[in-house]
């Protein structure tokens, strides 16, 4: 079963469902396509390029929202799942042991972005903690806060965490993007530390098969093994056609082959998330 590890899907911009201001607390009011990507949409892409099931994402530029990924849930639940937005705030604090009880919910996922509280105030804000205490799933996007990301891992053993994008900063290329890798790497000596290898080609100066940025993949690889990497295509800004990128993780890879390619593409982060 091949598992995309993160897509997003979203509804436009309107005057009875606005999106936060640009900027705000590190969102951003710019969408990845001009056009929203629906679950109708993302389905035929999937189907297309062989892909069983996806990880839905809720994206940042419109706020802290997971009605539309959880609406997706519910009405394709053999094929979706959510790791939703949390916005900071104590209220929130109490929902966290419930979190995973709505319908389709997997985990959490957050950005490391100045404004935070809990980027601000470090690992010891009280939603490490709260998260922790219930083994609460999360998507960690470092955004340039390696430092940061390590502590919270290093201070919560049993806070499970994923690495996005292979800690690579977006909106960068090469070796450029995968400045922190060393820092990534690190973390393969911790075991509630697992990396999403998402949207690889994005990161890549160069046409397929990305020789710039491939080689990283297989460092993370070698250093977290099969069952604590997980590929995944972003959909909305992948830079080339979806069947391609899967095929490369298919059949592209000599290093990745049999049982362990079936971890890396699906079975790991299902086992990971506790996806039936």
């Amino acid at each position: 079963m091949i598992v995309d590890a993160q897509i997003h899907i979203w509804e436009a911009d309107r005057p009875d469902r606005r999106w936060p201001a640009s900027g705000a607390e590190g969102r951003t009011a710019v969408p990845q396509r001009a056009i929203p990507l629906s679950a109708a949409e993302a389905l035929g892409e999937m189907d297309a390029a062989g892909v069983e099931r996806a990880i839905i994402v809720p994206p940042s530029w419109e706020g802290d929202r997971n009605d539309v990924a959880l609406q997706a849930a519910a009405d394709y639940p053999e094929r979706f799942a959510v790791m939703g937005r949390i916005a900071p705030g104590p209220a929130l604090l109490d929902k966290l042991p419930t979190w995973r009880q709505q319908p389709g919910m997997l985990g959490a996922r957050l950005i490391l972005s100045d404004g935070d509280p809990r980027v601000a105030e470090g690992p010891d804000h009280p939603f490490w903690h709260a998260a922790a205490a219930v083994r609460l799933p999360l998507m960690l996007a470092p955004s340039g806060k390696m430092p940061l990301l390590t502590a919270i891992a290093r201070n919560h053993p049993a806070l499970p965490i994923i690495v996005d994008h292979m800690g690579a900063r977006v909106h960068r290329k090469g070796g450029e993007a995968f400045a922190q890798i060393e820092d990534v790497l690190a973390l393969g000596n911790l075991a509630n530390v697992a990396v999403k290898a998402t949207c690889l080609p994005d990161y890549s100066a160069l046409q397929h098969p990305w020789a710039d940025v491939a080689p990283y993949v297989e460092r993370l690889f070698q250093r977290f093994g099969a069952e604590r990497l997980f590929w995944g295509s972003d959909l909305s800004r992948l830079p080339c056609p979806y069947p391609l990128l899967v095929e490369t993780f298919r059949s592209g890879f000599s290093w990745l082959r049999g049982r362990d390619r079936d971890l890396v593409m699906g079975g790991g982060i299902r086992a990971w998330l506790d996806w039936r």
